[in-house]
């Protein structure tokens, strides 16, 4: 059984290795490092061998399909569809979707996911004694505007445990996934939220080992945003490197 000693050693193993790596690298590194030791599992889930060609046709008659209707306006409302309010701090998230040259990409599928107040997913994998909101699935979609707008409405998420090592707590944050024009195309990334103290022990917010890159992942409040008496608001815009128009053929 491992000693509290040995709990504290590991936690501090990986504060020094994420200290080693920052100290190390080059600057520039706006992509997270697909193998990063301080982050346990990337072990095993980074790419050994060279990427394989495949049909993308085929490969998306077997690719999950997020919905059996179209996207509707109460998509983006994660506080709806349920027979009560859910539990938390309501939040506003909106802000653009936009090429490198600032153009915006328009009608573009967004869907996030998230864990609810308490720090749980609606999930069945996720066992840790947080409780189950019955009024949050903590799921939702819409399409970006003509502008490149997109805007959900939610509760702020909160931390919870990982076990990548003695006592992991993930910041709070929420997914994002912006579809191009195809099922391969799609993007994933997470948006957090500005002053958490958990950024720096983090592993897989530190696999990105440039700093300004890593900024970039943390909304900003906006009190313009805020909705007054019901909902604070926050602002993350999305920077494409490249539209898949620009890509195409």
């Amino acid at each position: 059984m491992e000693t509290a000693a040995e709990r504290v050693a590991s936690q501090r193993d990986i504060t020094a290795e994420i200290a080693r790596i920052a100290a190390g690298s080059q600057g520039g590194e706006t992509q997270p490092r697909l193998n990063y030791p301080p982050y346990r599992s990337s072990a095993l889930r980074h790419p050994h061998s060279p990427l394989v060609c495949v049909d993308p046709e085929e490969l998306e008659r077997w690719a999950p399909c997020f919905g059996d209707r179209d996207v509707e306006a109460l998509d983006a409302d994660l506080t709806a569809g349920h027979a009560g309010e859910p539990i938390g701090e309501r939040i506003v998230v909106t802000g653009r979707v936009l090429d490198v040259t600032g153009r915006p990409v328009a009608g573009q599928l967004i869907e996030i996911w998230q864990a609810n107040a308490s720090g749980r997913y609606h999930h069945q994998r996720d066992q840790h004694p947080a409780p189950i909101d019955p009024n949050f699935t903590g799921a939702g979609r819409c399409l970006t505007e003509p502008d490149g707008s997109y805007r959900f409405l939610t509760v702020k998420p909160g931390p919870y445990p990982w076990r990548n090592h003695h006592n992991a707590w993930r910041p709070a944050h929420i997914h994002f996934s912006v579809f191009g024009t195809a099922f391969t195309q799609r993007l994933v990334t997470q948006m957090y939220f500005p002053g958490d103290p958990l950024f720096e022990l983090d592993p897989i917010f530190q696999s990105i080992v440039d700093s300004a890159a890593r900024s970039r992942l943390i909304a900003t409040y906006d009190h313009d945003v805020t909705v007054p008496e019901y909902a604070t608001g926050y602002r993350w815009d999305i920077v494409l490197g490249a539209t898949w128009t620009e890509t195409d053929g």
